[in-house]
């Protein structure tokens, strides 16, 4: 199946409401994915229902997250529990000429399904690629877990089969009575963005991804300023 071709939705997946914002196809699905270092897994145990933040990196098609071996959350998911797993990036907040019309620009993903184990031979990479995730060329400057550190951690995985995502953009949708209205409309965009790094140590000097992320954060400042 291409990136690009959809999926068919199921009675979980399907958009209703405002249905033409519902995306189906693997382009969007990943590129929210890959936006995202954190995720909320909704899960029901014996104590009732939790929706639990965690760390987050795809690879191919599948979501990954890992913990101690410890995590509720992670035996339970482990052990093949459906589980609901969603994203959401807010672009902007739209302001409307009336209060009721007021909403937001976002892109979002929702992913049911069940989590399957890492097996003990792929852990490692499967990290290393994590450690890549949040800075490209880590794998190869940071100590690797060694045996004690794997053998406590837990990493699952879960297929991209189920999965919707919803997006909105552009600006207010007023009521056609109210466009008349004396009152500021428009969009106030918002955006994560990166910030200096702040140094604990660097005997080897600056690594390219540290530079890279600071020049990014220089050039948002400077925006900034100039905006």
């Amino acid at each position: 199946m291409s990136t690009t071709e959809p999926t068919s939705p199921t009675a979980r997946t399907r958009v209703r409401r405002v249905a033409h914002r519902g995306h189906y196809d693997r382009t969007t699905l990943h590129a929210i994915l890959d936006e995202a270092y954190v995720c909320h897994i909704a899960f029901a145990d014996e104590h009732g229902v939790h929706c639990i933040p965690t760390a987050c990196w795809r690879e191919g098609d599948h979501l990954y997250i890992h913990g101690s071996n410890g995590s509720r959350m992670l035996k339970l998911a482990g052990s093949g529990a459906q589980v609901c797993v969603t994203v959401t990036h807010i672009d902007g907040l739209v302001l409307a000429r009336s209060a009721f019309n007021h909403s937001m620009n976002y892109r979002s993903a929702v992913i049911y399904g069940a989590f399957e184990v890492v097996p003990e031979a792929q852990k490692a990479a499967v990290l290393d690629t994590f450690m890549e995730v949040l800075a490209p060329g880590r794998s190869r400057q940071a100590r690797p877990g060694n045996a004690k550190e794997l053998a406590a951690t837990t990493v699952l995985r879960m297929p991209l089969n189920e999965a919707a995502c919803k997006v909105r953009t552009g600006g207010p949708k007023d009521d056609a009575e109210d466009l008349g209205l004396p009152v500021w409309a428009g969009v106030l965009p918002m955006a994560l963005l990166p910030l200096p790094p702040v140094v604990e140590a660097a005997p080897g000097g600056t690594p390219d991804y540290v530079q890279e992320w600071r020049d990014s954060a220089r050039a948002q400042a400077v925006g900034a300023v100039m905006s």
